[in-house]
């Protein structure tokens, strides 16, 4: 068996005195593992860095096999966060989360999106709303899709201000008025069809909106703790 795909870096674990065992996201073969021969040498270490965008070839006797991988970069993300640690907590956050995803299912679009978000990472005023929206996207693939566009009271798609903890339903501001403080607030930029400016607040909200789910209905369920790269990313928005 073998493959060749392009793929982010996710994780690395040592594997003896000189190998390494890699954890990627491929465009067309899912999160994957690899053992890569020398993964802990001079040449190889800059390139199995968390984020990075590397080529992968992987080979094995039988599919089922961890296999082994060799690895080329496309573009070193890592090292061109490493002076911004706001970029670098969100490009680790989003490798961490990329995790939750089921092996070797193919993930094209979310892939796609994991590198758009990552290309944006310079811009602080707007790749954290492309990062929560690339959590919604995490959450559909796993099967818990929010419905944001229409209020589950009225069925309106007007005024649309915050979302149920429970069935992941928009709720517009009049039906919402009773119960605000049970609902999670939905910031503009997540209204379907709006454009809409992001402020630290909104990325804040829409953090924890998607945040909720991803704990709730993938993470507890598992016994799984939140990544301590998601914690650190919304502490420094809260504190910016």
């Amino acid at each position: 068996m073998e493959w060749s795909d392009e793929a982010l870096v996710l994780s690395v674990r040592p594997h003896g005195e000189t190998a390494a065992v890699v954890e990627l996201l491929t465009r067309d073969h899912g999160r994957h593992l690899a053992y890569v021969h020398g993964g802990r040498s001079r040449h190889n270490r800059p390139v199995l860095q968390i984020g990075n965008h590397v080529d992968a070839t992987w080979k094995a006797r039988l599919a089922d096999q961890l296999g082994h991988a060799t690895l080329a970069l496309r573009r070193g993300y890592a090292a061109e966060c490493l002076s911004d640690r706001f970029a670098l907590a969100g490009l680790a956050a989003l490798c961490a989360m990329a995790r939750l995803l089921p092996e070797r299912e193919p993930q094209a679009n979310l892939f796609e999106t994991a590198l758009f978000v990552a290309g944006f990472l310079g811009e602080p005023d707007v790749w954290p709303a492309l990062y929560v929206r690339w959590e919604l996207g995490l959450l559909k693939e796993l099967g818990f899709g929010l419905d944001l566009a229409a209020c589950t009271v009225t069925g309106s798609p007007d005024d649309l201000t915050h979302v149920s903890p429970k069935t992941g339903r928009a709720v517009s501001r009049d039906a919402a008025a009773p119960y605000a403080d049970r609902l999670l607030p939905l910031p503009a930029f997540l209204h379907p069809g709006k454009r809409a400016p992001v402020t630290r607040a909104d990325m804040a909200a829409g953090l924890r909106l998607t945040g909720h789910f991803l704990e709730s209905r993938i993470l507890v369920p598992q016994d799984r703790p939140v990544p301590e790269a998601r914690i650190r990313l919304l502490d420094l928005i809260d504190r910016a």
